[in-house]
């Protein structure tokens, strides 16, 4: 029997980690939009995650930004937590670290490099539920991981697990994701890790979105996926559409690369990254700018964090 957790529903932004020009974790920056998230309407913050580089971050700078979030947000927003790693033990010690800090749930990507069998990923799963009392998202990129999460182990782990109380599917597969919105035992959340694919999972029943666009513009993608839960697909259909062109650009170059140029352009972060991660190139900049502009968003840069 799954938890059932109510709460796990709407638009998730999965937040940047800001950067300083040394390379430091910038907690000012991050606390400035972590508020622009809450005021924008946004009831879900998932640091560190793929959009956070966690990959380049140690395990102190993890933990001090699921920190900040926790305390920042003051219960204003549920925290999940990216405590995933390709090592079982040491996402088991990430899990229970974020526990500690007050997160809420826990985001746990499939294992990267490693390519476990479906029984591998099974036992993956099974290990850090049993191990930490937190509803655990199990979240499926095998664009990033090199490993995709088959429904049936999905499904598998939905059953056996209650505290695994959903996934973000984040696969492209629309047989995949709906095999398990058609036999996900009750309470088990479905919850798109594309942006523009978000509003067709909804309407299959889907229950909300981790979202990259988010960070940029929390407030119209918090607006479109109430609206689009709510039925109202006229409403929903024409905010898709607005913002589309920025959920595309978003990933004209690896992510978060394009989300940083444009939150900085937006006045709310400086554009840094750690290596490899590098700038973008100076066309893909000149598309960022381009869409912002269009989508009539540059005049509201007054965010300035």
């Amino acid at each position: 029997m799954t938890v059932k957790l109510n709460w796990l529903r709407g638009c998730a932004t999965a937040l940047v980690t800001p950067f300083t020009a040394t390379g430091a974790v910038d907690e000012e920056r991050l606390r400035s939009l972590i508020e622009y998230q809450i005021s924008g309407g946004v009831e879900l913050l998932v640091p560190c995650g793929t959009t956070g580089e966690s990959a380049t971050m140690s395990e102190e700078e993890d933990q001090r930004v699921i920190g900040i979030t926790v305390e920042t947000a003051k219960g204003r927003a549920r925290v999940i937590a990216g405590t995933g790693s390709n090592s079982t033990a040491a996402a088991i010690d990430y899990s229970r670290a974020a526990r500690q800090l007050g997160a809420d749930a826990l985001l746990s990507v499939a294992p990267y490099y490693n390519k476990p069998t479906q029984e591998g990923l099974y036992s993956h799963f099974r290990a850090i539920a049993d191990a930490v009392d937190l509803p655990i998202i199990i979240y499926n990129v095998p664009g990033r991981t090199s490993c995709n999460i088959a429904a049936e182990t999905t499904l598998r782990l939905a059953r056996d697990c209650e505290n695994i109380a959903g996934v973000k599917e984040a696969s492209g597969n629309f047989s995949q994701i709906m095999e398990i919105l058609r036999s996900r035992p009750e309470g088990f959340r479905v919850l798109s890790g594309d942006d523009a694919i978000t509003l067709p999972l909804i309407a299959l029943g889907a229950d909300g979105l981790i979202s990259v666009a988010s960070n940029e513009v929390p407030e119209l993608m918090s607006q479109m996926i109430s609206l689009a839960l709510e039925g109202k697909w006229e409403q929903a259909r024409r905010l898709h559409y607005r913002l589309l062109p920025l959920m595309e650009v978003n990933f004209i170059e690896s992510s978060p690369g394009p989300v940083k140029a444009a939150m900085a352009m937006l006045g709310l972060i400086e554009e840094n990254y750690r290596l490899p991660l590098v700038p973008i190139q100076e066309s893909s900049r000149k598309r960022v700018r381009a869409v912002l502009s269009e989508a009539g968003l540059l005049k509201e840069a007054s965010h300035a964090a």
